[in-house]
Order: structure tokens, then sequence, then C-alpha cells
């Protein structure tokens, strides 16, 4: 198959693979938060209650399981539609 199509295939499969690694991310975070924090919720940043060393941190976690779980999925979202196409999406 061309590149056109492998890019065409990819962009409805790249669409649901990132609202389920939204989702996955914000599961992973809060088991994450939990065992790490001893909290059943991670602090918001207009929680007055908190400091700013728990909020920041609660922030970089966040984002790190986010970016970890993001590229996962993208990565085995074109893996796969490499094998089902033979080429690589751009």
């Amino acid at each position: 198959m061309s590149r056109t199509v492998s890019k065409v295939a990819y962009r409805p499969v790249g669409i649901l693979l990132g609202m389920a690694a939204g989702v996955a991310a914000g599961a992973v975070f809060r088991q994450v938060w939990k065992l790490t924090a001893g909290d059943g919720e991670a602090p918001d940043a207009i929680d007055e209650d908190r400091g700013w060393g728990e909020i920041l941190a609660a922030a970089a976690l966040q984002g790190a399981i986010f970016a970890v779980v993001r590229a996962a999925v993208d990565r085995g979202g074109a893996i796969g539609v490499r094998r089902f196409t033979g080429n690589w999406p751009d």
C-alpha cells in the first residue's frame, strides 16, 4: 500500500489510541499517587490546603506518566498500521 493510505489508515487509529492513552494514563497516575502519597486524591493546583511541593510533584508525576503511556500507545499503533499496510505511518 502507498504511504498516503498508511497515513489515512493511521489517522483514526491514532485518535482512538490517543483517547485510550489518556484514560489509561489517568488510571495509572491515580494508582501511583495512592501508593506514593498515601492519599486517595492527587492535589489540584488551586487546592488551598496543599503546598507547592506536593502540587508540583503531582503535576510532574502525572506529566511523566502521560508521556510514557502516550509514547507506548503511539508506537504500538504505528507498528500495527505497518503490519496492516506494509508502511510506517509518517
